[in-house]
């Protein structure tokens, strides 16, 4: 089932080309359900066979991941919470994903929207709350863009390095992200106690 999924995808990405990275990037960042590694592997591997540049496919993910996040944090700006509230589920946006996100927002501060671009199922959500504290554009731009880069460059050199080996690229995703929660929970302990230092 996987395999046929990532096939679709490599084709599909490979008869798009950039811009299909793009819009399945955008996708993947704002409320639609679809995992960035189905898109960033495969694009990695088609640079492996000389099928695209790699610099601009990396680029064409980051810019998608940014426009989705952008798209989550007007949203937010423009409905409002109760609006998200009552009717995101129909947008697979559920009442107690929002009140998770609002959570992680509050106790992390503004740098959340870096940090949770690297978490799986606070990625595509973590806008929410940015866009309804009304946070600066700007910052939330550099800090989800930087968040964004991270994730995208290290899929696509998965897909780069691993080619189509399935097995490989799930148990090194698997460390990856440990890793990376490891790195993030060091991070958030810094940021606190600087913060805790300064106030």
């Amino acid at each position: 089932m996987l395999t046929d999924v990532v096939n679709f995808v490599v084709d599909t990405v490979g008869s798009l080309g950039y811009i299909g990275i793009f819009l399945m990037m955008f996708l993947e960042s704002s409320f639609f359900p679809f995992p960035s590694e189905v898109v960033m592997i495969p694009a990695g591997y088609l640079a492996y066979k000389g099928e695209m540049n790699i610099y601009i496919a990396i680029f064409s993910g980051i810019l998608g991941s940014l426009m989705g996040a952008l798209f989550n944090y007007f949203l937010a700006i423009k409905l409002g919470r109760s609006f998200l509230v009552k009717y995101g589920r129909y947008f697979f946006i559920k009442e107690e994903t929002i009140v998770k996100m609002e959570e992680f927002f509050k106790s992390h501060g503004h740098i959340s929207t870096f940090s949770g671009r690297l978490i799986p199922a606070v990625r595509q959500y973590i806008s929410f709350p940015a866009g309804l504290a009304k946070m600066n554009i700007f910052v939330f731009s550099i800090y989800t863009t930087l968040g964004a880069a991270i994730w995208v460059i290290i899929l696509t050199l998965l897909g780069y390095y691993l080619g189509d080996n399935e097995l490989l690229i799930k148990e090194y995703l698997r460390y990856i992200i440990i890793g990376i929660l490891i790195l993030l929970a060091l991070l958030g302990f810094w940021y606190y106690k600087k913060i805790k230092k300064s106030s």
